[in-house]
């Protein structure tokens, strides 16, 4: 097959007036996937955020794309601290115990707000047809997320203030310590209350340490 030039691929609108007509497709994408899945069509999608179908397809290509980019602005917003504390202060910490709490704490908070877990859920419900939309997830929100805590962790295990003989299996743990039962709950519409969220960082944390601290 004939590979298409670049003449023949249209260029993605630049500018002011473009930014904000994709912030705005962006965020209408988002209330309409959320509201009704991922099955709403781009007439939808396009009327939601005020412009025409065409502008739609020039931002994006697809709707697919659409939704991966979503995907990517809302896992953005949804880690944005929780990576800022990690980098900032957990790869430098001299309390290893407090900052692995606060950063843990951070984590949850983002990836268990309600538009986060809604759009997980939708997600999950069309994987099985789109499994593309499932890799887009993993890149942007456990992949992302698990190479910063990775690293910051690698960073204190370089300190000697860690011994983490397997960082990868080390990470998968601290994350089915304290994340997972908030995602195998909000998959099925429900929450853990605050008290039990905070037991879980809290009791997530000193078993981590127990496993990997020096001072154990």
């Amino acid at each position: 097959m004939k590979a298409r030039t670049t003449a023949e691929q249209p260029a993605v609108p630049t500018g002011a007036r473009a930014a904000r007509k994709r912030q705005a497709i962006l965020e209408a994408a988002r209330t309409v996937f959320l509201r009704d899945g991922f099955g709403a069509g781009v007439d939808l999608l396009a009327a939601e955020a005020g412009v025409s179908k065409v502008t739609v397809y020039n931002h994006f290509g697809s709707k697919e794309n659409l939704f991966n980019a979503v995907i990517g602005q809302t896992l953005d917003e949804a880690l944005e601290v929780a990576q800022s504390v990690i980098q900032a202060k957990l790869a430098e910490s001299d309390d290893v115990r407090t900052d692995l709490v606060e950063a843990c704490r951070t984590w949850v908070a983002g990836l268990t707000a309600p538009e986060v877990l809604a759009l997980r859920n939708v997600l999950a419900g069309e994987r099985h047809r789109f499994p593309e939309l499932g890799s887009a997830w993993q890149e942007e929100g456990p992949g992302r997320q698990h190479a910063v805590l990775a690293a910051a962790l690698g960073r204190l295990n370089d300190r000697g203030l860690l011994r983490i003989p397997d960082m990868e299996l080390a990470v998968l743990q601290l994350s089915g310590l304290v994340l997972s039962p908030h995602l195998v709950y909000g998959a099925y519409g429900t929450a853990l209350d605050e008290d039990l969220a905070e037991r879980l960082v809290q009791g997530g944390v000193e078993m981590f340490l127990n496993q990997y601290g020096v001072d154990r």
